[in-house]
């Protein structure tokens, strides 16, 4: 966690936060440290910014969640596109 922590620009209390409001959840290695993926990494730098400006963690953690479902709409939209680009005019 403390490496986390270090890479992150935070400190292990705040990414503990993280956890309690189920922004992050880190796996546990065999002895039980906390392991934490890029993609939950990156995570906790975005709400790390968002507290940083002044707001809530709580409120933080919501706009992060949104932000990520966005994100995805927002991918899933492209390929539906591009699936129905590739189809032959007149086809069903």
């Amino acid at each position: 966690m403390g490496r986390a922590a270090e890479m992150t620009g935070t400190t292990p209390a705040f990414l503990r936060a993280l956890g309690e409001h189920r922004l992050i959840t880190p796996l546990r290695s065999d002895g039980g440290h906390r392991r934490y993926s890029r993609y939950q990494l990156r995570i906790a730098m975005r709400a790390r910014d968002l507290v940083g400006q002044g707001t809530p963690i709580e409120a933080a953690c919501r706009i992060v969640v949104l932000e990520d479902q966005l994100e995805e709409a927002l991918r899933i939209n492209e390929q539906l596109r591009g699936a129905r680009g590739d189809q032959e005019p007149g086809g069903t």
